[in-house]
């Protein structure tokens, strides 16, 4: 029995957003596409990546599959196992902290019932513990897909919370 291969495994349209990342960069050197690859096959995949995707993901940009399980694991934006459809990126480093970031934290997971790493029963949210964001200015803050929610408040957490689906 054979493994799977790129081809029965990325739709279409995978390839074709992988294919403009690749255009990116010098014939030579796909490889370097490989972060905006791992992104686009976890978005397809509903927030995770899969062994068989990263093996895929490798076959496609023609690389060894360890070093794409070296970068998966290696930053903080790419998920191993099944997250929510909200994942919560609260910023923890010392910029967020010094503003109240352990308030923010206690408030998320009292109100959601589950720690960093975990999901909800709904598998509605997700809670991730993630380092600086970039956004030191607007502390204590988090990210939630590709939107950053600052000077953060459990009053203003419920808020955006409750405009979630």
């Amino acid at each position: 029995m054979s493994k799977p291969n790129a081809s029965t495994l990325l739709s279409e349209e995978s390839c074709a957003a992988i294919d403009r990342w690749i255009a990116k960069y010098p014939p030579d050197q796909k490889q370097s596409a490989v972060m905006g690859a791992l992104s686009v096959v976890q978005e397809a995949n509903g927030g995770s990546l899969t062994t068989e995707l990263m093996d895929a993901v490798a076959d496609y940009l023609e690389m060894q599959p360890i070093a794409v399980y070296e970068v998966a694991t290696f930053y903080s934006m790419y998920e191993l196992k099944p997250v929510g459809r909200h994942k919560l990126c609260v910023c923890t480093n010392v910029s967020c902290m010094l503003r109240g970031s352990d308030d923010i934290v206690a408030h998320l997971k009292n109100k959601l019932g589950i720690d960093f790493k975990e999901t909800t029963a709904d598998k509605k949210f997700s809670l991730k513990e993630v380092e600086c964001l970039g956004a030191c200015g607007g502390a204590p803050m988090m990210q939630i897909g590709r939107e950053y929610y600052e000077n953060l408040t459990p009053e203003k957490l419920d808020e955006i919370l409750a405009k979630l689906d």
